[in-house]
């Protein structure tokens, strides 16, 4: 089932191949079929998971080189499954907002299949060899999506990205080799190496997980490995910025958790780390989002704080903090997809992005201006959104653990809360101005992309029990570990 899930959009890719290159609207159907299918596949994956297993479930294995130890193993937990839902809903919502895409949409719509395939591949690998694999994969059709497709900086983007990428993979590789080193018969299977990372001295294992930090802390990205992400955001296209803050985030903190996993004593010696860098980040992303004129770069920054969050459950090493993380990842992917989804289509209309160039939105485009105030209040964590139950997971979690310090955590809250409303403020009120006048608004199918997003970020927020009994047998698993 796993292996069918990363197949379909290689498949869709493989399709559009062999489509005429002139035939625009043919290819861009095919893309939205091909990712339609693969979302749908990905739910069905459903029926098959029992919530109540804390391993991982749909296991299949294929040798690649038993010298090596290297294997194609596929496997999806709790932790995983949100995740792969995630990316495959946000990879659709892509395709479907990518309507201005004209120019060579053959290769647009062929790079965007192969990254959701490589996306997916980083959530369903249970080997660390063919986790690295697809972790490096999508660089490339990311450096080409961004460099091709891009503004007018776009090559110095790509070119910024990946560095940082590559330069945080080189500490990753390290790590993941000197643990190969140690671990039983020299295999990168998950579970083997776990045990033998488990026999390495503290001092060892603290260096290691340093090591994974840095790499996986890049992609997510925590202060101070930032530097790649309002560059990226602001030259990348709209859709494709969908996917950079709502799926390739979320690599970066997956792997810290598998990381947390795998060398539980380096976590909890590194506690009083990670949660300064949650704290650091989530302020500081707070401030810069709150000093942005640029509405795409307001939302890149607000990524770093929301990502904190992530990084802070993670550091609470408790099932509260642990829940919160989890349920984070996925309410900012909705999130941020549903923001940078609709300022995507203004900017397509108005070809500005500059907060001050807009007034009165609402008398124009009520429709739009009703799915903005929406995605706002869910980035702020308002009760009903799927942001609110993480934060509290996450408040809770880091109040039994810090106690105090989490007064930073509401500090951020009242931070996001002032540029939401400055932002809404100003594109809602005020005299409507002569060249907005008569812009068109959400077509239906706009409408039903913002639509499916708000909708899954509300009915998280008002009945989580479904996501938290999802992910609480594996979340237990990992909480287990710490009894401090």
């Amino acid at each position: 089932m796993l292996r069918t899930l990363l197949l379909l959009p290689l498949l869709g890719a493989l399709l559009i191949v062999f489509l005429p290159a002139r035939s625009g609207t043919l290819i861009r159907r095919a893309a939205i079929a091909a990712a339609a299918v693969t979302l749908g596949w990905s739910l069905w994956l459903a029926s098959a998971f029992d919530p109540a297993v804390a391993t991982a479930q749909l296991v299949e294995s294929h040798v690649w080189n038993p010298r090596l130890g290297s294997a194609f193993t596929l496997g999806v937990d709790g932790i995983s499954l949100p995740l792969v839902w995630l990316a495959t809903l946000l990879a659709f919502i892509a395709a479907l907002a990518s309507a201005g895409i004209k120019d060579k949409p053959k290769g647009y719509y062929i790079l965007l299949l192969l990254l959701e395939a490589a996306m997916l591949g980083v959530f369903t690998a249970r080997d660390w060899s063919l986790f690295y694999v697809f972790w490096e994969l999508t660089l490339l059709p990311l450096f080409f999506l961004i460099d091709r497709y891009g503004g007018k900086n776009r090559s110095h983007a790509a070119l910024n990205f990946v560095l940082y990428t590559m330069g945080g993979s080189v500490f990753m590789l390290i790590a993941l080799l000197i643990l190969y080193d140690v671990a039983p018969g020299h295999s990168f299977d998950m579970g083997v190496i776990r045990e033998g990372a488990r026999l390495l001295p503290e001092a060892t294992q603290i260096g290691l997980f340093l090591g994974l930090l840095i790499g996986f802390g890049v992609k997510m990205p925590i202060f101070p490995l930032h530097g790649w992400l309002p560059l990226a955001h602001v030259e990348a296209p709209s859709p494709v910025s969908i996917l950079l803050s709502g799926i390739l985030l979320k690599m970066g903190s997956y792997g810290l958790i598998r990381a947390v996993w795998m060398l539980p004593a380096a976590a909890e010696a590194l506690q009083g780390v990670l949660m300064t860098l949650a704290l650091v980040s989530l302020v500081y992303g707070g401030v810069l989002a709150w000093k942005q004129s640029d509405l795409k770069a307001m939302v890149a920054y607000s990524s770093v704080s929301h990502m904190g969050v992530v990084l802070l459950g993670l550091a609470a090493l408790n099932p509260a903090g642990l829940n919160g993380a989890v349920m984070q990842m996925v309410a900012h992917g909705l999130v941020a997809g549903a923001l940078f989804l609709l300022i995507g289509l203004l900017y397509e209309r108005t070809h500005t992005r500059e907060l001050a160039d807009y007034a009165s939105l609402v008398k124009v485009m009520p429709r739009f201006a009703f799915f903005t105030v929406l995605a706002f209040l869910a980035a702020v964590g308002l009760p009903g959104t799927a942001g609110f139950v993480a934060e509290l997971h996450v408040l809770v979690g880091g109040f039994e653990r810090w106690g105090a310090w989490m007064a930073l955590l509401s500090l951020t809250v009242v931070i996001t809360a002032a540029y939401a409303i400055r932002t809404v403020g100003r594109l809602f009120t005020g005299p409507v101005s002569a060249r907005m006048r008569h812009l068109p608004d959400l077509t239906r199918g706009e409408f039903t992309a913002a639509a499916v997003l708000t909708a899954g970020s509300l009915s998280i927020g008002f009945y989580p029990a479904p996501m938290l009994h999802l992910i609480a047998a594996s979340v237990g698993r990992y909480a287990r570990l710490f009894a401090i």
